[in-house]
């Protein structure tokens, strides 16, 4: 936690951003490792405060040595503006997605002197690159997901519910020490399995569908992603073959992330091979995203984005196609950007259609 908020203090003094406000729940971990929920930090170029309430500062004074602990009476913001006061700031950036109009109204009339700015995803643009420590505990979720498809895939069969599927399969990862779902676990069967995401439905599997899986946990704040689709009985022709654009699909974007490839690019790779069979309109999404201790982050493997890959970034790889009507086929892995290439987190087969 030291070297990240010394990375941090230099990127603020790099953007000239005398005291910034943390208040988003997974950049206050990023940056202290306080696994409480309730906390804001107040990282100055020379100072570092957390402040929570009563119930958190035996815990706070634990898991954040680099920070001073102070034991607001009162709502946390306010708080903070009084630390502001104090420190005679002139500039104080915020989280600008994460308070609402509420707080910053609060903030401004707490804080009249003050100029309020935002941070610009100043921390998120951070935690793009992981580091050693936080791999290993991806890794872990990662294992944890593939060891969950794998059993999973033994109660896969006609007259089992999405809904059961997927409270098993939470259950189980819980039972592998994962401390919850990274997101609404999507199980979609037969024409469902068009919905990009089909959560879980009381729907009754039966012979020929389609099975959709998009699922991930999370293990000490970080969060897995993986996507398989799998055929109850023996596939149909038309089955086959979106599997296998998919699949096509998904190798040119997995071959195509590497270090000093722009996000766009991956896209750009997945998608060509979609549009060159006839469905780019069926295939809606962008193809990937950063994950870690949201299930979302930057960047965006999407038409829009110039972020450039750099070795240590995790994203996923999931291009897919929906045919309303009829069902859909996504394949996704998480990969880790590395010098050569990337490195695939996620190993449950994909190499064909699996017949359940």
């Amino acid at each position: 936690m030291k070297q990240t908020l010394a990375s941090l203090r230099q990127r603020m003094a790099e953007k000239e951003i005398p005291y910034l406000l943390v208040s988003k729940p997974e950049n206050r971990y990023y940056l202290s490792g306080f696994t409480g929920s309730t906390g804001v930090l107040l990282i100055g170029l020379a100072t570092a405060d957390f402040l929570t309430d009563f119930r958190y500062t035996g815990q706070a004074q634990q898991q954040c040595p680099h920070y001073r602990i102070v034991k607001a009476e009162g709502p946390l913001l306010a708080a903070a503006a009084e630390l502001i006061i104090k420190y005679q700031g002139q500039k104080l950036y915020i989280e600008e997605n994460h308070l609402t109009v509420k707080q910053f109204q609060e903030l401004q009339e707490k804080l009249p002197g003050v100029k309020l700015e935002s941070s610009r995803e100043l921390i998120e643009e951070l935690r793009m690159v992981k580091n050693p420590g936080e791999m290993e505990p991806l890794r872990q979720a990662m294992a944890i997901g593939d060891q969950a498809l794998a059993h999973i895939l033994k109660y896969v069969k006609p007259g089992v519910s999405e809904w059961d599927l997927a409270l098993e399969l939470e259950f189980y990862m819980r039972r592998q020490g994962a401390s919850g779902v990274a997101f609404e676990t999507i199980m979609a069967s037969g024409p469902r399995s068009a919905l990009p995401h089909g959560v879980a439905s009381q729907r009754i599997l039966q012979a020929g569908d389609l099975l959709t899986m998009d699922f991930g946990c999370v293990y000490q704040g970080y969060h897995s992603d993986m996507t398989r689709t799998v055929v109850l009985g023996t596939p149909d022709e038309k089955q086959k073959e979106i599997y296998q654009i998919v699949l096509e699909a998904q190798r040119a974007g997995l071959a195509a992330v590497k270090q000093g490839v722009k996000a766009r690019e991956v896209d750009e790779a997945a998608r060509r091979v979609i549009v060159a069979k006839g469905y780019g309109e069926f295939f809606g999404h962008s193809t990937g995203h950063g994950v870690g201790l949201a299930i979302h982050e930057k960047p965006r493997l999407a038409a829009t984005d110039e972020t450039i890959l750099e070795p240590g970034m995790v994203v996923t790889v999931e291009p897919g196609i929906y045919l309303p009507g009829w069902g859909g086929v996504r394949i996704e892995d998480s990969v880790l950007v590395t010098p050569e290439g990337c490195e695939i987190l996620t190993s449950a087969p994909k190499d064909q259609l699996l017949a359940i």
